[in-house]
């Protein structure tokens, strides 16, 4: 870690000049530019005095954030549930954390997907493959094929239908917030 180049980002993200720094930690303007540049190094206590007219602490300063995943593979990341008449891929692990998740599901010819009930927020999906048909709550059906997709609220139970009898469907499904 280098502590110099920390300390004068989080004073430049405070707007602070090393004047007011300094007026602040009751240091001098140039202990503290040898200090952001790495040509000395503080005490704890001074490090402390430091960070305190920052506003954080010792341990936020040196607590590192894990950085998160950007890139996932099918390999190595997704988790697949199986049933009779589907599959769920989950494409973004632990997604359930997140504001929305994506699944990928897989209907089997003749077969439909789970009912998702009423939910605040909203879904989005796009038919990768095949022909699906989205029944909504009250009994409208609106059939969907390869490169359409739908966008609707969660405010209706409904779910999806594949009504060939030889061909799977595949969606990419998103929901805001996970409901998966």
């Amino acid at each position: 870690m280098d502590i110099g180049q920390k300390l004068r980002e989080l004073r430049k993200t405070n707007n602070l000049t090393l004047e007011e720094l300094a007026s602040r930690s009751e240091l001098t303007k140039g202990f503290l530019s040898q200090v952001e540049r790495n040509l000395t190094s503080p005490s704890i206590s001074t490090l402390e005095d430091i960070l305190e007219a920052l506003g954080t602490s010792l341990s936020d300063f040196f607590t590192e954030e894990e950085e998160a995943q950007i890139v996932f593979s099918k390999e190595e990341d997704w988790f697949e549930d199986e049933k009779d008449d589907y599959k769920i891929s989950w494409v973004i692990p632990n997604a359930q954390k997140n504001e929305m998740e994506p699944i990928l599901l897989t209907l089997y010819p003749g077969k439909e997907s789970f009912e998702v009930i009423n939910h605040q927020g909203q879904e989005f999906g796009y038919v990768l493959e095949g022909n699906v048909i989205l029944e909504l709550e009250g009994g409208k059906k609106l059939r969907i094929k390869a490169a359409q997709s739908f966008y609707l609220d969660g405010k209706r139970s409904h779910k999806l239908i594949n009504a060939s009898r030889s061909q799977l469907a595949r969606i990419l499904w998103v929901s805001t917030p996970p409901i998966f």
